[in-house]
């Protein structure tokens, strides 16, 4: 017995659990890859899984509906696996452990995956359904949305013939997406020396930022959030521009989409000067309290002083304050807001995984905008800033934004279908975070596309959650819009 069983729309969560027991993180997408191409055989539905593992599902029209124009439905089939801290499960070879709770779905310890998840569930549904008198139906699942959006940039759709598409990625009712940012991903690398553990006169201390709310770092960018990761390089740096510190150890962040909730750091400093850096830490610590305030109100600061001499090997006093000080140089968070939507960011960037290994330093961030100028201006930046300090900065997977389409008889209909079922008009919205519509715009000449989900929280993050009833009433609206 499923944990789903019973729910309503039975077919889709039954989809739903189906995707949760396959590990489908990003990177790890060959088994629902395979799972989504098995399906369409045992239906007997045309198929095509190109070598990046992008799967397209073409189902024929109705009879009654033979001549029409064709549907796209598109969604993407891999999710940002974050667990919660002391989680025991491993998440590129274990099943979610799914749960109901208050009329929402959860999954014990880690990420739900709901994001895109259903839009995959909703797909298959759809291809499952018999009953109902339905046009051709094109499907577009791709991989890897989550860490640049690989599979929408790799995939052919030259043999598509629809030319309007209902992206199944948003994570609001009644809010259909219509223009999205670009983006891109920028790694940083910061080469520093190593050298033997200090003398006695030195004590070790670890230093961690637990407490966060995190988030995606498209939807939630603007919300003033804390990024651990940052304030955690910007509390060493401070420390490395007044004392003698030198790092061992520094790591934070699950994914560079995602807003880190956690970091840790162990440096060397000198016992005398001990007092007053664990002064100057709580200082600080107090002024991030007062600066994130109750958008932010669970940070905290830990500090782990060390009687005994620990071994672990330390970088250079120089190569340290080096590093931290790139990190400090290198911005964070919202950049430029939108002068045309107020309120909605324009330019941003996210530091979302941070990590010391043998030749030093390596920074991820996950940069966005709604401008693409602006977007590579930003990493142009980045990359001068980094080349100053004597690092590299690399830039992957840009991406362009999804711009806003004033004749839209797709977007006509929508709202016209969802006023006659809810007797009010849904929200029309332009978002900070990518969606995959704007890669494909380019594939597709003349495409017509507005994006829409049910009602997601924490995305990204180990509290993930799906409202239930929702995911009905969006269902409806797809099956009237059909």
């Amino acid at each position: 017995m499923g944990a789903l069983d019973g729910l309503q729309p039975e077919r889709v969560f039954h989809f739903f659990e189906e995707i949760s027991r396959i590990p489908h993180g990003s990177g790890n997408t060959g088994a629902i890859s395979n799972y989504l191409r098995d399906f369409a055989g045992e239906r007997g539905l045309f198929c095509r899984q190109d070598e990046l593992g992008n799967v397209i599902i073409v189902k024929d029209a109705s009879p009654a509906r033979e001549g029409e124009e064709p549907y796209i439905l598109q969604a993407h089939m891999d999710m940002v696996a974050v667990s919660a801290p002391g989680a025991q499960i491993d998440m590129k070879t274990e099943p979610l452990r799914l749960q109901v709770r208050d009329g929402r779905v959860f999954a014990e310890g880690t990420s739900l995956g709901g994001d895109d998840g259903i839009g995959v569930a909703y797909c298959l549904a759809l291809l499952d359904e018999d009953s109902l008198s339905l046009p051709r139906l094109e499907v577009i699942l791709t991989v890897d949305e989550e860490t640049g959006m690989e599979g929408a940039t790799g995939i052919d759709l030259s043999m598509l013939r629809g030319r309007r598409m209902i992206n199944l990625d948003q994570e609001e009712e009644g809010v259909f997406i219509t223009s999205c940012a670009g983006g891109a991903r920028v790694d940083v690398e910061i080469p520093m020396e190593c050298g033997a553990a200090p003398g006695k006169e030195y004590r070790f201390i670890e230093f961690r930022i637990t407490g966060l709310a995190g988030g995606h770092s498209g939807m939630e960018i603007g919300k003033g959030l804390g990024n651990a990761n940052w304030l955690l390089g910007s509390l060493l740096c401070g420390l490395s521009l007044r004392y003698d510190i030198r790092l061992s150890q520094m790591k934070g962040g699950l994914a560079d989409n995602a807003i880190p909730r956690e970091a840790e750091a162990a440096v060397y400093v000198r016992e005398a000067d001990l007092p007053e850096i664990l002064s100057y830490a709580e200082a600080e610590e107090q002024k991030v309290r007062d600066t994130l305030g109750e958008k932010d109100s669970g940070f905290k600061l830990e500090k782990v002083c060390h009687n005994v001499i620990v071994s672990a090997p330390a970088y250079t006093k120089k190569a340290t304050a080096e590093a931290l000080s790139c990190i400090c140089k290198l911005p964070n968070g919202v950049v430029a807001m939108s002068e045309d939507v107020e309120g909605l960011v324009e330019t941003s960037l996210n530091l979302g995984i941070m990590s010391l290994q043998g030749d030093g330093m390596r920074l991820s961030y996950a940069v966005r905008s709604s401008v693409d100028q602006a977007r590579e201006n930003l990493c142009r930046h980045m990359m001068e800033i980094s080349e100053r300090a004597g690092a590299k900065a690399t830039v992957r997977n840009a991406y362009p934004g999804w711009a806003y389409r004033k004749d839209s008889p797709l977007r006509e209909q929508m709202v016209r279908v969802y006023e006659e079922m809810y007797g009010k008009k849904p929200v029309l919205e332009a978002i900070h975070a990518g969606l995959e519509c704007g890669i494909l715009a380019g594939k597709i000449s003349d495409l017509d596309c507005v994006s829409i989900g049910p009602n997601l929280q924490n995305v990204h993050t180990a509290e993930e959650s799906m409202d239930i009833e929702s995911v009905g009433r969006v269902w409806d609206l797809l099956l009237a819009v059909l």
